[in-house]
């Protein structure tokens, strides 16, 4: 009777850590994000994965790749993401077209554009002048990609469709295949495909978009008002795991960037992850907190005028919700 006893005991023992363990993981909630593209100009993002910060608030965070801002706003509208990562300017477009209730921006991850020109023929003595009679492939009209490269060439006097063809008929990750297969001159990508092009001779960088164009709310954090409504709270722990992710990366290094961002890269080797790390840091385009500032939302919808897509202004604070970002940031001081 004792040695049964003993077994029981023994067998009880061992039941009941696994059970503990199997509760633990039954607290993680599956949330879905629908990202606009899978890019290393995302890495705080990616980082807050791999690093446990969503698993910290409860989070089993699902990333699925939309292939375009109008794809990810699909996904967010019909329910089938809580949250999605993609340009400020779909939100606009949704409110013009009328929606009532319509997808709410709860933070800004990146603040430039984070995209490459890439030429087929290398070049130490790059000018804007070179695009002129020449073709670019620079993404879909209306987006944000499209609309800063339109801003850049107009900016160093080329005028669209006159001097330089800019070809928009082809879906965002569908860009670089294109290129390859001989469309353009010339093509716009964000990293690590621009660098991967370099590498393998397929391109060469000749530009950064991001810096010729300056400061503009480029990707950011949307959810639908029925979510803020009814679960605030997955709203906050979302934005707390960004918000460290944020500040993880302003003090990691290149190398650690790199390491935590790998798995969502099979393709990179950590050298091309380090380099275009250092690449996005340098020129400073990502956001240190999530909380986007009203100029800047201003000088996104100068940037969509003068691209003749903005129906009329959107007010900031009919779109932007930085309720949950300036809240966490206090408690997190």
């Amino acid at each position: 009777m004792k040695r049964i006893l003993a077994i029981f005991l023994a067998v009880l023992l061992f039941v009941i850590p696994l059970s503990g363990c199997k509760n633990n993981e039954t607290k993680l909630r599956r949330v879905v994000l629908n990202e606009v593209t899978r890019s290393v100009f995302y890495a705080p993002l990616y980082a807050a994965v791999s690093l446990g910060f969503f698993e910290a608030e409860g989070i089993d965070l699902e990333i699925v790749t939309g292939g375009g801002s109008d794809k990810s706003m699909t996904a967010l509208i019909a329910g089938d993401a809580e949250f999605a990562l993609m340009g400020p300017e779909t939100g606009v477009y949704v409110i013009n077209e009328g929606a009532s209730d319509h997808p709410v921006i709860i933070g800004q991850l990146t603040k430039r554009d984070g995209s490459f020109l890439i030429a087929r023929e290398d070049t130490d003595n790059f000018s804007w002048e070179d695009l002129r009679g020449k073709s670019v492939i620079g993404g879909r009209v209306g987006g944000m990609p499209y609309m800063t490269l339109m801003y850049v060439l107009m900016k160093n006097g080329l005028n669209p469709g006159v001097d330089v063809e800019v070809i928009n008929n082809i879906q965002f990750n569908l860009m670089g295949g294109a290129f390859e297969g001989g469309t353009g001159d010339y093509v716009t990508l964000f990293e690590p495909t621009a660098t991967l092009f370099e590498n393998n001779g397929s391109g060469y960088v000749v530009a950064n978009i991001g810096l010729e164009s300056g400061e503009v709310p480029y990707t950011t954090f949307m959810v639908m008002p029925d979510t803020i409504k009814s679960d605030p709270e997955l709203v906050k722990s979302f934005l707390k795991a960004i918000i460290k992710a944020q500040a993880w990366v302003q003090n990691a290094t290149d190398t650690e960037i790199a390491i935590a961002m790998a798995p969502f890269f099979p393709d990179a080797d950590q050298t091309t992850l380090e380099i275009v790390a250092k690449s996005y840091r340098e020129t400073d385009s990502w956001m240190t907190t999530p909380v986007m500032t009203e100029d800047a939302f201003t000088r996104l919808q100068d940037i969509m005028e003068i691209n003749g897509e903005l129906a009329a202004r959107v007010d900031f604070a009919r779109l932007v919700d930085n309720s949950f970002a300036l809240e966490l940031l206090k408690e997190l001081k």
